[in-house]
Parts: structure tokens; sequence; C-alpha cells
């Protein structure tokens, strides 16, 4: 079977396209970064370019990765946050409803207003900013033109190593690898850290199913911030690196959009069709330190006393998403 992955370039879609390779689909990935071989250019935001993409390939299955998710440049730029994650998204679906391809829409545990401690797929949205709003008008949309799709919503992802990760993970490993002695994270926002790698192989088994709808999945267990720091220090056994506790406030120049307190979701639909299969979130980032970060890690970790004490005065806070 043809299927089509858009934002094939980015943390997720490195690991979702090899997958659907091994499980036997016929791959044809897209983006508007064309770097890697094999990628196809693809601007979800021009309906035609996709319609005639989507009637020339004629997939059976549509993964629409492709988004804006910087959170700071959807606030800034609100046009152009809905113009990719809404209409862009829009344009998949109506694409697909006229080949009657089945859509898949990765959404975003930033539609919820982050009071309750988590959330189910039964739980209202409401998001706080423009970017989850964004998001969940793409969620609308899907819904509301296909009977055909799954909405999943992701955590706080990691994956894609030095390269693609621009998340929370890779910006920590960033730091320890230019040396600094003093890294802040935040205790006051919770989430659940999903791994691109397990996200894709779950994934997959909800794509073996006609068991279409709205589904949460995530990384089994919760977190702050400065949990995930705490392990990754922990984990590389870099015992020299002072973690410091800070509330949001303390980045709040930097990162001005509002973001929710808890970004906690429960996989219940999973759960419910027995396809909960998602690891513990502390597994799944060591796994992905032990392949991704820790072989570029030994300069860094076998540095001399005199360079020690160049850095140790050196502060850089580590990014809240």
């Amino acid at each position: 079977m043809n299927v089509v992955v858009t934002g094939a370039n980015g943390m997720l879609g490195s690991a979702l396209c090899p997958l659907l390779r091994e499980k036997g689909y016929t791959v044809h990935a897209t983006d508007v970064d064309t770097s890697d071989v094999g990628v196809d250019f693809l601007d979800v935001r021009n309906f035609d370019n996709v319609k005639r993409y989507i009637e020339k390939v004629k997939p059976g299955i549509f993964l629409h990765l492709a988004a804006e998710t910087d959170i700071e440049r959807c606030e800034k730029e609100v046009e152009g946050a809905f113009l990719t994650n809404a209409i862009g998204t829009q344009n998949v679906a109506i694409a697909c409803k006229e080949i009657d391809a089945t859509m898949v829409y990765i959404s975003t545990a930033g539609v919820f207003d982050g009071d309750k401690p988590d959330y189910t797929e039964f739980d209202e949205p409401n998001p706080i900013n423009f970017y989850g709003k964004s998001k969940l008008e793409g969620e609308k949309i899907v819904s509301k033109l296909l009977e055909k799709y799954f909405i999943v919503r992701a955590g706080w992802m990691m994956g894609g190593g030095e390269r693609r990760d621009k998340k929370f993970v890779a910006k920590i490993m960033k730091q320890i690898k230019e040396g600094r002695k003093r890294i802040y994270a935040v205790v006051d926002k919770f989430g659940a850290p999903t791994y691109t790698v397990d996200f894709s192989n779950n994934l997959g088994y909800l794509l073996d199913t006609n068991r279409y709808g709205l589904y949460h999945m995530v990384g089994e267990g919760s977190a702050r911030r400065y949990d995930v720091a705490k392990k990754i220090v922990e984990y590389i056994e870099k015992d020299d690196i002072e973690l410091i506790p800070v509330t949001s406030d303390f980045f709040s120049k930097e990162y001005f959009a509002p973001r929710p307190k808890s970004e906690m979701l429960r996989n219940c639909q999973l759960e419910q069709i027995g396809l909960n299969k998602m690891r513990h979130w502390k597994d799944a980032l060591k796994e992905y330190l032990d392949n991704h970060w820790k072989r570029g890690l030994g300069e860094v970790l076998n540095q001399s006393k005199t360079q020690a004490l160049e850095i140790m005065n050196k502060e850089a806070p580590a990014h809240t998403i």
C-alpha cells in the first residue's frame, strides 16, 4: 500500500518512515525540507500541490505530521500558525476525502488548558495559546470532513538525535556537551515524555486496525521538566552538574507564550482496545540517550580540571519545551 508522510524530515518522521517501510508500506516521504535523499517537496498550505500529489501517488493512508510547533512563533504569527496547522490540515483532509484515503493527524496535549492533573480523550479541549488553538482547529476539520481517520495526540516528544531533536532533551544534552555546569529546569509544568520510536511502533499497531477515532498516545508515567533533566544527568553519569529547580517565570522573557500547567495525557482509548504498548518514559529516555547521545559525550565527560574550571561559571537555562 502507498502511504504519504508529511513532515518526514522531522523528529517523528525520521522514526516513523523506516518503521512503515519495515511493515511493507511503500512510503512517499514529503517535507518542505528536502535535504534528505528520497524526500519530496510538499507544502501542505498549498491545496493545489496537495491535490496533485495525492492524485499522483494515490495513497491508502496519509500521515499528516507537518506542523508549526514553535509555540512562541505561533503566538507572534497567528495567521501563519492557522495557515499551517488548520488550513494545511484541511487541504490534506479534503484531498483524502476525494480518493477515500485514511488520514492520520498528529495532534498535541496542548489542546487542553492544564487545569486538571491529567486528561483523557473524553475531556473537553480548551487551549490557552495559539499553537493549541490551531491544532485543535485541525482536529475539528478532520473529524468533520472524514470518517476514516485517526487523530492521535502526542506528549512531550523526544527523538531524532542531535540533528532533528529541537525539544527539551536535546536542549539539556547540548548544554552538557558545551560543558555547562549549572542547568535550570522548571518544576511547575507536568507532562508525559514520549519517545518517537515508541510512538511510531504503537501507531503502527493502530494502523493495522479499523478502529478509527481519537487517541492519546504518550509514554507511561508523568514528569516535571526538572525530573527529566535529573534523569538525563543520572543516565549519563555526569555528577558534577548542578541542576537548579526554577518556576516557569524564570524563562518568561524568552518563552512568553502561556503554557498549560499539566500536559499529562492518559491513553484510555488504547487501553480499551488492548493496544497501549507505550513504555515508561524513564526506560525510553535511557534508550534514546544510549542510542543517540552518549557516543558524542566522551570528550565532555573526560574534561580536564583546567577546562572544567574555565566553564564552571557558565550558565544557560534549559528551555521549557
